[in-house]
């Protein structure tokens, strides 16, 4: 094992989810030079009116559990989300939560990334 590594880590995506709240919830699971991967839960959770995420790193998210509604500015796209279903967005790629489902937690699994360069 390379020196200061520590010991292999391990966990459960799907287990001790927090209980509902009126924010969603997220946990740093793991972060490295240019890259962190994140745990969110949202129950009914959406982005506030008029907002859009608009990042300086990129982002690959999929939905473990639940489901959920993201909208892209670009070309007003809606995509639907469930379980195993991924998408990739770029830095800068304006993006919004307009749904999660209300009764379930939906939870994603995201890793966010710098380009190299």
């Amino acid at each position: 094992m390379k020196e200061g590594a520590g010991p292999p880590r391990t966990g459960r995506l799907l287990a001790a989810l927090p209980a509902p709240g009126a924010d969603e919830w997220s946990e740093s699971l793991l972060r490295r030079a240019g890259c962190r991967v994140e745990r969110i839960v949202s129950r009914g959770h959406a982005s506030p009116p008029g907002f859009w995420y608009d990042q300086q790193e990129g982002e690959w998210v999929t939905v473990l559990q639940g489901r959920a509604v993201l909208r892209l500015q670009e070309g007003d796209r809606r995509v639907e989300m469930g379980p195993g279903d991924y998408i990739e967005l770029p830095a800068g790629c304006r993006h919004r939560v307009e749904w999660t489902h209300p009764e379930e937690d939906t939870v994603w699994l995201a890793v966010f990334y710098r380009d190299a360069g």
